[in-house]
């Protein structure tokens, strides 16, 4: 399969710079998996995992979490809000994000807290996902 150049940063700094295969990444409205040749292509992202497959075939996971995805003269931008590989996933702060956010959302909460505990559970549920 032919490579095109990926690049993965968040805030805190670049996750990946290199060649790719493929990209499977969560948007707003669905995956999308981008290879080599892709149409320009920008789209928001949403919560989920983002699947690399590397030069040779390898795959890398990842738990990714809003953001957007650029597709631009061959380049391939993921500006991720958080990007987690799943190795580097802290597995036990992971469970017990979740188990807070579950225990909240067994309580009484305004829209808006049940929103924001239904966002913690879900990144909660991605990272131990992806890792597991």
């Amino acid at each position: 399969m032919k490579a095109f150049h990926l690049q993965i940063v968040t805030p805190d700094g670049p996750a990946y710079d290199g060649p790719a295969e493929k990209v499977l990444v969560r948007t707003t409205h669905g995956d999308v998996c981008i290879l080599a040749r892709h149409v320009d292509y920008v789209s928001a992202l949403g919560m989920g995992e983002c699947q690399v497959t590397l030069e040779g075939g390898d795959v890398r996971r990842a738990a990714c979490i809003g953001g957007m995805i650029t597709v631009s003269g061959g380049i391939v931008r993921v500006v991720a809000s958080a990007f987690e590989w799943a190795e580097d996933i802290d597995v036990a702060r992971a469970q017990r994000s979740k188990e807070k956010a579950e225990k909240a959302l067994a309580h009484e909460l305004s829209d808006r807290e049940t929103r924001i505990m239904e966002a913690k559970l879900k990144r909660a549920l991605v990272r131990l996902k992806v890792h597991g």
